[in-house]
């Protein structure tokens, strides 16, 4: 979050593009009940901020406060869509460690 790629003119270096870089990530939540909750955003402080004041997704409308326990960086939306489907088949217990490797 916050990246950018730096593209600088050869002709003129002065003139250089920024260029936001958009990280995926995967996101694991423990919600007041202790459930956890498991999504992918590009704009994490917005996603959290979000589940937190009730405009998130509706499971964690009612379980706010949200804590989060741990992210994990993927290229694109596809990817990280991908590891998330596998982080909500793992059991609870497995959860946590998923983001370890």
């Amino acid at each position: 979050l916050g990246a950018f790629l730096v593209i600088s003119s050869v002709l003129d270096p002065f003139l250089s593009v920024f260029i936001p870089i958009l990280t995926w990530l995967v996101y694991l939540l423990e919600c007041s009940d202790g459930s956890y909750y498991a999504g992918i955003t590009n704009r994490l402080e917005h996603r959290l901020a979000a589940h937190n004041s009730g405009d998130g997704a509706r499971y964690t409308r009612a379980r706010r406060p949200v804590i989060l326990l741990a992210t994990q960086e993927h290229p694109d939306r596809s990817e990280a869509s991908k590891a998330e489907a596998k982080l909500k088949k793992l059991p609870r217990s497995e959860k946590l460690s998923f983001f370890k490797t």
